[in-house]
């Protein structure tokens, strides 16, 4: 089987160990940085273009960065045009590195959430705080990644300054109640497949009350809970992602989702619980790409 991987840096862990595995299986794999793919876009002969040449993969594995996501899932659109099976889906994709828009289609699913607020004008933020039961609170950039943008307000002062802070920058924000009893860690579950193939519990750094291992937490093997499990694998399914990592807060009502991440790396993953993730993902690709499954159904 031909598998692309969409991926802008060759020298990355989890670009590496997807191409070893994928070499492993005798694949022929090629890592394309989709900012260079450029399309045809036609109803006859819709191509992909890099560096002069069209691509021809039975599958991609998207890897794209949220900064790019407009462009990176444009192009995996086009090869979805095309009739390459994709990993993850590009509307999948798209739901996902929109937080708003994933936390209203998990809350209208009955997924466990923190109360989150959304408001828009500076004069509603005393209310916006009261709605989420006060402080300490925290407030996310929408469009924040791995930690960055995401601050704890200890007090109503603090709250406000920061909501009005971002407001000024014409930033689009969320504000949500703090889970003290999490106690600065959360539970990534890694779904392959509607299944949680591996768990590993993140321990943001003294005084961090982020977990993200990008910002010095660290990591280790976890045994989830069934209602956990059960959540992580609902809400991979509602983002319509294959392949996801569900980050979720152990709070005093139960698990609750943080997030859903449509492109989990894989080193701390594969590190914390030493199990071989980047295999299952091309064991996935391999049952659901040969059995046919390699034109996306209407989606757009």
């Amino acid at each position: 089987m031909k598998i692309g991987i969409l991926s802008r840096n060759t020298k990355l862990y989890s670009t590496m160990r997807l191409v070893e595995e994928a070499k492993a299986r005798g694949h022929e794999v090629r890592v394309v940085d989709h900012l260079r793919c450029y399309m045809n876009i036609t109803s006859m002969n819709p191509s992909v273009q890099y560096r002069g040449e069209r691509l021809d993969f039975d599958a991609v594995i998207p890897r794209i960065g949220a900064s790019v996501t407009f462009y990176g899932t444009a192009v995996l659109r086009q090869f979805e045009m095309m009739g390459v099976y994709p990993l993850n889906e590009s509307v999948a994709i798209s739901r996902s590195r929109d937080k708003l828009r994933s936390l209203q289609l998990l809350a209208r699913k009955g997924i466990g959430l923190p109360v989150t607020g959304f408001a828009r004008y500076p004069d509603d933020t005393e209310d916006l705080i009261k709605l989420v039961g006060g402080a300490p609170l925290v407030v996310k950039l929408i469009e924040g990644t791995q930690g960055i943008g995401v601050v704890l307000a200890e007090t109503q002062q603090a709250a406000e300054s920061v909501i009005e802070a971002f407001h000024g920058l014409n930033a689009n924000i969320l504000v949500q109640e703090f889970i003290k009893e999490a106690g600065g860690s959360d539970i990534r579950c890694f779904v392959v497949g509607g299944k949680v193939v591996a768990a590993m519990k993140r321990q943001g750094k003294a005084g961090e009350f982020r977990s993200n291992i990008h910002r010095g937490g660290t990591a280790e093997l976890v045994k989830i809970s069934s209602a956990e499990r059960q959540t992580a694998v609902q809400a991979a399914k509602i983002m319509g992602l294959n392949m996801a990592g569900v980050d979720i807060l152990r709070s005093n009502h139960g698990p609750v989702v943080m997030e859903v991440n449509s492109s989990p790396g894989l080193q701390g993953i594969e590190t914390a619980t030493g199990k071989n993730i980047a295999g299952m993902i091309i064991e996935f690709i391999e049952s659901n790409a040969k059995a046919g499954n390699t034109r996306t159904k209407g989606k757009g």
